[in-house]
């Protein structure tokens, strides 16, 4: 079953992964996240802050797909 179907069936689902780092890091503080769409959130904002992106604030770092 692929992530789409799982959203719109309401299915609980695994976050996507990111760079084993930050997967690593922020798996600490997943118990502190009721959905799996915040918990991906904080996982991106940690990545863009150890990004290459020039200014670290909320605005540039939200626009960015990483892969």
């Amino acid at each position: 079953m692929d992530v789409e179907e799982q959203i719109l069936k309401h299915l609980a689902r695994d976050p996507q992964a990111t760079v084993s780092i930050i997967d690593e890091y922020c798996q600490t503080y997943k118990d502190l996240f009721k959905e799996v769409r915040n918990y991906e959130c904080f996982k991106y904002l940690h990545l863009g802050i150890v990004s290459a992106i020039k200014r670290k604030s909320l605005p540039e770092i939200a626009p960015v797909r990483f892969p």
